[in-house]
C-alpha cells in the first residue's frame, strides 16, 4: 500500500479505479498539512474534518469521491511522513503567495474548528509558516 501511495507522488495527476481522477500530489501534501493539523491537539473531531473536506472540495473542485482518496492518500502519507518538508516542499514549488496565504487561513480555520487553540497547534503553526516561506508570525497569528 505505501508503495502505490509513493508512486501516486512521483505522478502528476492521473486516473484511479474505473476512470476516475485521482488527487494532484500538490492536493495530498496540502491536504496531509491540513489533516498534521488536525490531528496536532492528539484528537481529529467532526468539525475539523467537515472544515477539511469543505476546503478540500471548494479550493481543489473536487467531487466527494475524490475528496475521500485525498483524504485517505493524504492521511497514509501523514502517518509515514518523517518530517513536513516532504509535504511543503510541493506547495513551495507550485503555489504563489497568494495561494500559500489561502493555504494559511484554510490551516487556522481546521486549527480554530474545535473552539480552542492547544499549544502544540500553535507551534506546529508556526513551524509550517517556516517552511511554507511566509513572513515571520503569518501563520503565528490566527486572522482577523
Amino acid at each position: 500500500m505505501l508503495d502505490a501511495v509513493r508512486d501516486f507522488f512521483r505522478h502528476a495527476r492521473g486516473c484511479g479505479p474505473a476512470g476516475s481522477p485521482t488527487p494532484a500530489p500538490l492536493h495530498v501534501a496540502a491536504c496531509a498539512l491540513l489533516l498534521e493539523l488536525a490531528h496536532a491537539d492528539g484528537e481529529f473531531n467532526d468539525a475539523e474534518r467537515a472544515h477539511i473536506v469543505a476546503a478540500l472540495a471548494r479550493h481543489f473542485s473536487l467531487d466527494p469521491d475524490t475528496t475521500r482518496e485525498l483524504l485517505s492518500l493524504a492521511e497514509v502519507e501523514r502517518q509515514h511522513a518523517i518530517d513536513h518538508f516532504q509535504f511543503t516542499r510541493h506547495i513551495n514549488a507550485q503555489y504563489d503567495l497568494a495561494q500559500k496565504m489561502v493555504l494559511a487561513e484554510v490551516m487556522w480555520g481546521v486549527i480554530l474548528a474545535d473552539g480552542q487553540v492547544a499549544e502544540h497547534e500553535a507551534y506546529l503553526v508556526r513551524k509550517l509558516a517556516n517552511l511554507l516561506e511566509l513572513e515571520p508570525g503569518y501563520l503565528a497569528q490566527a486572522p482577523d
